[in-house]
Parts: C-alpha cells; sequence; structure tokens
C-alpha cells in the first residue's frame, strides 16, 4: 500500500505572470509568493529582504513598555531583588537567560526560578510567588507565562511585590492585577509585533532597558537567543520575527555566547558554514534544550546560555546531548507503542480498546501506564503525522490522576475540543493545534466519548488522513540550481512560512533501494529529466509502483565535496490517469518456456507470467507480492519470497478475478 494521504493544491494564481516579470522571480516561487500572501511585487520584496522593513517604536505599540522600564530602572538603582519566573520549553528557557543576561550587565541583582514540570506544572503559581516574598525579592518578571495567573498574580500584589509579565499566550477574560503587562495578542492582529513567542517579548523589554541606559555592547547575544527561542519555539516566521531571524541566523553561525558554541559543538553544527539554516535550530540546538526541560532539571539550561565559562558550558552542553538520547529512546519507544496498540489491537494497562477505533470516533484517545508525560506530546504530533487524526495521548501521575497532551489537525480545534469537556478535566490549556489536560482516571470513559461527539461535530471521515498541502506543479526539467537558489531567498521556513512543497506528475522509477534505517533512495525520471529523491522512513512502502505522483520538497545534498539537487519526498500516489480496470494489455514475445504481460485491474497494475515448463501461473502487484499457482490447483502460494509465502484459496475473491485477468493478458 502507498501512503493515504490527501492532497491539497493551491490553484494556479492569474496574477503569477505579472509578479514573476516584475520581481524577477520564477513563476513557480511567485506563485509560493501568492501562497504565503504576498501577491504584489512590493510585499514579495519586503519579504525576500526583511531587513528593510519599518518598525514602529516599541513603545508605541506595547502601552505598558514605559511602565516597565521605569520599574526596572528603578529597582536597579535602588539594588533591589529582581526574580524572573520562566517555564521549562526552550522559549521560556532562552527568554529566562536572555533576561539574566541583560540584566546582571546592566546592575541588577537578579535570580530566577522556573516551574517543576511535575509538581508545579506551567507557570507561575501561589506557592512560587510565596517563596519569592520570603526571599525578599521587590519585582517579579514573567517570561512565557503569566498572562492566566490571576490569583498568584493577586497574591504578589497584596504581598507588596510589583510584577511585570511579559508573554504571549491568548489573553483570558480577566487580565491579571500586574503593574505592567506586555503581551502581542493586546495587539491588533496586524501589528508586525504581534507574531512574537515569550523569548520575542523578553528581548523588546532588554533591548528597550539598554537603550534607556545606554547600554549598546548587548545587542547581538539578545538577538542571538531571540533567534534560539523563537525557531524552537515554532513561532510565526513573518512580521518582526522575519526581520530579526534574517540578522539573528547570520549571528548564530559565528555566536560569542559560550553556551551556544558548545551547544553547536556536540551538536555537530559547524560555525564555519555560511549560513546557518534554521532547520538547525529547529532539528539540532532546539530538542537538545527542549529536552532539558521535558525529562532533566531546566538551570541546566540557563547555566548552559548564562555561563562564559567554557568548562561548565561544554558540560552542561552534554548534558543537553546526554537528556536529547534518552528523550529520542523515550519516543521511539512509545510510539512503537502506541503504534502497536492501535494496528496490533494489543491491550493498554490505561485505555479500553474501543478508544482506539479512531475512524468512528474520529479523534483517538491512547494511554499507558508508565510513559513519560514530558515526552508524550511528541509521540501525538508523530501519530498525527501517521494517521491524520486528532491525538489526545495521556499517562498516570503519580498521585494516579491521568495527565495528556493533545495535538490537532488543519480543521480541528483542540482548545474547543477540551472545552467542550471542562466539566470533567482538572486544569486544561492549549490553543488550536494543541493543548495540555490532566483528569481523574474514573473519568477518562466519559472524556473519550465527549470528545468524540465534538469531533463528529467537527469533521467528516474523508478529512481523516494526514494531509500534504501543495504549492505549485512543476516538471523535473524545472527543477534548477536557479530555482533553488531563489526558494532559499525565503528561509528562514517555519509556521506561515512552511517549506515549499512541490508535485511532479507522472514521474517514472527508475531505481528504488533501501538506504540507512528504513529509507528509500530512488532515481527519479520525467521526459528524459533525471534527479535522485529521498524518501524517510519508507522501508514498508517498497517496491512503489513504477509511474507515479511524487509531492516533494527541494534539498541540496552534498556528498564527497559534490553538491547536487535531491527531492525529499513527503507524499506518492498513483497517477490518476491510470486507466480503469482491464486497460491496455501488452503481450511480450518471449522465449517459448515463459509468456509475460501486464495489466491493470482496480486502479493496479500487475505482472504476469506463464511458467510453461513448472506448469505455473505468477500474478506480481505493485508492491512486490507474488502469486503462483499451478494449472489446475485450487491452492497457491502468496508472498514476496516463496520461501516466506502463505497459502491461498485462489478459487476466492480477489485471486479468481486476477487469474482470470492474467490469463486474459496472456491470451489463454
Amino acid at each position: 500500500m502507498l501512503p493515504n494521504q490527501r492532497w491539497q493544491i493551491s490553484p494556479a494564481s492569474p496574477e503569477i505572470s505579472i509578479l514573476s516579470q516584475v520581481t524577477g522571480f520564477s513563476p513557480l516561487v511567485a506563485q509560493i509568493f501568492i501562497n504565503r500572501g504576498f501577491s504584489t511585487p512590493e510585499t514579495a520584496n519586503l519579504f525576500v529582504n526583511p531587513e528593510s522593513m519599518i518598525l514602529p517604536p516599541p513603545g508605541a505599540e506595547f502601552k505598558d513598555l514605559e511602565i516597565a522600564l521605569s520599574l526596572l530602572m528603578e529597582a536597579i538603582k535602588n539594588q533591589e531583588k529582581i526574580a524572573i519566573c520562566g517555564d521549562y520549553d526552550a522559549d521560556g528557557m532562552t527568554s529566562t537567560a536572555l533576561l539574566i543576561r541583560a540584566l546582571r550587565v546592566m546592575g541588577g541583582e537578579v535570580n530566577y526560578i522556573i516551574p517543576d514540570r511535575g509538581k508545579d506544572g506551567y507557570g507561575i503559581n501561589e506557592r512560587i510567588v510565596k517563596q519569592m516574598a520570603e526571599d525578599g525579592v521587590a519585582l517579579i518578571i514573567t517570561v512565557d507565562n503569566g498572562i492566566s495567573a490571576f490569583e498568584p498574580i493577586k497574591l504578589a500584589s497584596e504581598l507588596g511585590l510589583d510584577v511585570i509579565i511579559t508573554d504571549h499566550h491568548d489573553l483570558p477574560e480577566e487580565l491579571p492585577p500586574a503593574n505592567a503587562i506586555l503581551n502581542p495578542k493586546l495587539l491588533d492582529e496586524s501589528s508586525l509585533y504581534y507574531g512574537l513567542a515569550g523569548v520575542g517579548v523578553a528581548y523588546i523589554l532588554a533591548l528597550s532597558l539598554a537603550e534607556e541606559l545606554g547600554i549598546d555592547n548587548l545587542s547581538e547575544q539578545l538577538l542571538e537567543l531571540f533567534t534560539l527561542g523563537t525557531i524552537a519555539d515554532l513561532a510565526p516566521l513573518v512580521g518582526i520575527n522575519r526581520y530579526l531571524l534574517k540578522k539573528g541566523l547570520r549571528l548564530l553561525s559565528k555566536s560569542e555566547i559560550t553556551g551556544i558554541q558548545a551547544l553547536m559543538q556536540v551538536a555537530g553544527v559547524s560555525e564555519e558554514q555560511i549560513k546557518l539554516q534554521s532547520d538547525d535550530i529547529g532539528f539540532k540546538l532546539g530538542p537538545r534544550i527542549n529536552a532539558i526541560g521535558r525529562i532533566d532539571n531546566p538551570q541546566i539550561v540557563i547555566e548552559l546560555l548564562t555561563t562564559d565559562d567554557q568548562g561548565l558550558a561544554l558540560e552542561r552542553a552534554m548534558q543537553c546531548e546526554q537528556a536529547n538520547s534518552r528523550r529520542q529512546e523515550l519516543c521511539k519507544e512509545i510510539e512503537e507503542q502506541a503504534i502497536a496498540l492501535i494496528e496490533e489491537k494489543e491491550e493498554s494497562n490505561l485505555v479500553p480498546k474501543h478508544f482506539l477505533d479512531w475512524q468512528k470516533a474520529r479523534v483517538l484517545v491512547i494511554g499507558n501506564k508508565g510513559w513519560h508525560h514530558g515526552v508524550i506530546g511528541i509521540v501525538a504530533s508523530r501519530l498525527v503525522d501517521r494517521y491524520g487524526v486528532p491525538v489526545f495521548i495521556c499517562t498516570t501521575e503519580d498521585d494516579g490522576k491521568i495527565r495528556g497532551s493533545a495535538r490537532g489537525i488543519k480543521e480541528y480545534n483542540v482548545f474547543e475540543g477540551l472545552t467542550y469537556c471542562h466539566e470533567l478535566l482538572g486544569k486544561f490549556g492549549g490553543h488550536k493545534m494543541a493543548g495540555g489536560f490532566s483528569l481523574n482516571i474514573d473519568k477518562l470513559e466519559e472524556f473519550q466519548n465527549r470528545l468524540s461527539e465534538f469531533s463528529c461535530q467537527s469533521l467528516t471521515p474523508d478529512l481523516l488522513k494526514p494531509l500534504i498541502e501543495i504549492d505549485v506543479i512543476a516538471k523535473l526539467s524545472e527543477i534548477t540550481s536557479n530555482l533553488y537558489q531563489e526558494i532559499d531567498s525565503l528561509y528562514p521556513w517555519g509556521i506561515e512560512n512552511k517549506e515549499p512543497i512541490f508535485l511532479s506528475e507522472n514521474v517514472r522509477i527508475k531505481e528504488q533501494k533501501i538506504v540507512g534505517k528504513n529509507h528509500i533512495k530512488f532515481t527519479l525520471e520525467q521526459n528524459r529529466t533525471e534527479i535522485q529523491g529521498i524518501a524517510w522512513r519508507w522501508g514498508e512502502y517498497l517496491p512503489v509502483p513504477s509511474l507515479v505522483d511524487l509531492a516533494y520538497k527541494l534539498k541540496e545534498n552534498t556528498f564527497n565535496g559534490q553538491t547536487t539537487l535531491e527531492l525529499e519526498i513527503v507524499g506518492i500516489k498513483q497517477p490518476e490517469n491510470l486507466t480503469e480496470n482491464l486497460a491496455e494489455i501488452t503481450t511480450e514475445n518471449q522465449s517459448n518456456s515463459i509468456k509475460k504481460a501486464s495489466f491493470t485491474y482496480n486502479k493496479r497494475h500487475y505482472y504476469c507470467s506463464l511458467w510453461e515448463s513448472l506448469n505455473e501461473l505468477r500474478i506480481k502487484n505493485d508492491q512486490g507480492k507474488i502469486l503462483a499457482v499451478k494449472r489446475g490447483e485450487r491452492i497457491g502460494l502468496l508472498g514476496l519470497t516463496r520461501e516466506n509465502s502463505q497459502q491461498v484459496d485462489v478459487t476466492k475473491p480477489p485471486y479468481n478475478s486476477l487469474i482470470k485477468m492474467a490469463k486474459q493478458a496472456l491470451n489463454l
């Protein structure tokens, strides 16, 4: 079987030709501009050259910025204790490190606290506030949290502590009583600052304070941490994020921060690269930071990003490396167990089997006691990619309660789904594509029923397939180094600027083989244009039919000092124009002992041969399986090899129909 996907192809725009002529970009890239919402030459050129963007001053956007700066300058002047309350993900930890670095240079007496993932959960709480008050803290700054913490912030105010909230999460019905709130969600959606992550808000605060105090040697280090946190947090790469990231990525490739140098060293990211790509952060640096917050102590990352000691930095970077390896092992283990539960109907120690009938429920609720709560969100994302269904994955805590993570699909709202079940839940939160929740174990059955009720209202069965969003149809002859250079000018890739996906139709597969850990390497050809392709972790689909439509990303592959273009295949289908049922039947003149032919049946292609010396008919499908049956016998063999085959009754469907079609093709 080929991947069970649904493809969404962007319609060709009538504006392509004009946009291509005016901007000088190829029609293929002009279509990508239009798909991203940049349909005029002005907006397209601004997207390619974001550093020419004119930004309004932060103070004109964030109304409480002046108050926040006054509080900080007063605390620094009077040497009052400042405490940062961060978060245990990459955004929260880079935000915390950014403000620590900035405030220490400015002379502030600053410390920090990160909530414990297991004991505290997300964000500032009353325990933390009381601890800060006991420690003599005068000013609290929250980073990447706090906007929904009404009671803890109220308590801080009652205890005489000033509070600055820097956050980027959605706004609650009632804002907490902080002295100052900096949150881009308070701005108009058209604001260039609207897409800032938590680290972006911390960056604006720190840079504005540095300008007020006349300190000009901080901006590059702060921008490096902004870049690291923004990409690792999957923030939208438009507006001010894109403006700053273009420069930030160049700085990171030759970072002056000791901890980033050490992290790049253990992650195998070369400082000699001309340009550090966002993929290096998203797939190499970011996961190593996030792994600490998932399964270890966030203090490791804070020390990594704030120390100037090379020995300590390398030690902390190695701890990040070890945590990431452990995180990978846990994810692989849990993912394999989850797939076995779903596909092999194995027994879970937490959820009943009927929960796993996701086609009927239109949502997958899955879980097991003992799964690590720090990584189940990653596994949920992988299951969404595999099955194309919203996934709510859960495990148990030490107190016996259930804790879970949720990931959605394009047409589904995870937060609304959780809200639909709110009376069953202890804590819950999130947004359209992801969320977290907790509940008592005796509420699990009702929770699944309610989620299914919501999902059946939200989704039709045809949407329950992994979605491939295709930007533009291209011929292989159009895949050139010039096109790659044009595409490369649109980086960095991320939310709201996804890496473009191309579609090429009626591509012939000349060669295909397994390489590495179950990947397929292809040699592809279309109208005499030949190119290499790779499909990661697709070994289960080998062999692929010889004529296919391909969806792919464009990559450079450097091997033995030579750089070539390669297709990273993300989708594959048989062409729509394959003939229905029995179509063109070709009989080849072979030797007297073997007759060969081919035929198409039920949209699948088959090869058949009659081995007269053996009195045996063989039929091979497009996946490489062979049905072999001797003349006059009722039982045949089916499998990839004769040694590993199984016996089948060829008088029953579908084998009897295939044999009939093969006989017609062979003129028997």
